[in-house]
């Protein structure tokens, strides 16, 4: 049973790429519903532990790990400090990603792999190795994986990105049928232009995704993302899977 004022009590949330952004206001976002959150990030041990000191100030246990999504000895170690502290998984948000930008008619092999190997390959290597995790306790879960507006909207000097986001789609509706019977959901939220501070590799936001405008007319906050990825962890959301939904003021409908 869980508190009804706090539906993650008792349960555990990891979201990579947790400390600034969209990453940070979910992990907030879950620690205010009870959960025990994981914050984690690539290699920004300070900042994680700042994040980790908000949550601690909310009343939950929390637990830093660092590691580089992309390497499956590390990851697989950071699930097992998982399992040792909880005992359980609840809550998987695949946030962390990167967002380089370059003309395509510039854009070299090994920039190519790079995006298509932290968004794709690391969301598949931290989902199987968690998998098991959200299994354990025999309750299902839940996996949210951010896509972005761009993979439906198109972007400049992002094909790279766009593809690989575009990806996560195909990734999401194909473990949403996978997990069904294991009472696990799998969605996907395609965020439009977030504002707040942007990671060095993101560069400078282009001035126009494609032409697409917001009806919204400002962009987002990273707040208006978690808000939208918390209906997908309560009880009440058990029934959507295998969804991407657009937080984007309007962005995908105007384009």
């Amino acid at each position: 049973m869980t508190d009804g004022t706090k539906p993650l009590a008792g349960k555990v949330a990891l979201i990579t790429g947790s400390v600034r952004r969209i990453g940070r206001a979910t992990a907030l976002e879950a620690a205010r519903d009870g959960a025990a959150v994981v914050v984690h990030a690539r290699s920004s041990e300070d900042e994680a532990k700042a994040t980790a000191a908000e949550i601690e100030a909310l009343g939950v246990p929390t637990l830093v790990c660092l590691a580089d999504m992309t390497d499956e000895a590390a990851v697989r170690a950071m699930v097992a400090r998982i399992d040792r502290r909880f005992g359980r998984l609840d809550v998987l948000v695949n946030n962390a990603g990167i967002r380089a930008q370059v003309p395509f008619g510039e854009m070299t092999l090994a920039q190519w792999r790079e995006v298509t190997r932290v968004v794709l390959d690391g969301t598949f290597i931290v989902t199987a190795a968690c998998l098991p995790l959200m299994r354990k306790s025999g309750q299902g879960g839940v996996i949210v994986n951010i896509g972005g507006g761009s993979a439906h909207v198109g972007a400049l000097h992002r094909a790279h990105v766009v593809t690989a986001k575009a990806g996560l789609v195909g990734f999401t509706r194909a473990l949403a049928t996978e997990l069904a019977a294991d009472g696990i959901t799998v969605n996907c939220i395609a965020p439009g232009r977030i504002g707040g501070q942007r990671s060095k590799t993101a560069g400078a936001a282009p001035p126009d995704h494609g032409g697409a405008q917001e009806l919204a007319k400002r962009e987002g906050r990273p707040e208006d993302v978690a808000a939208m990825i918390r209906p997908l962890w309560l009880p009440t959301g058990s029934y959507m899977t295998g969804q991407t939904i657009h937080v984007d003021g309007g962005r995908y409908l105007s384009s």
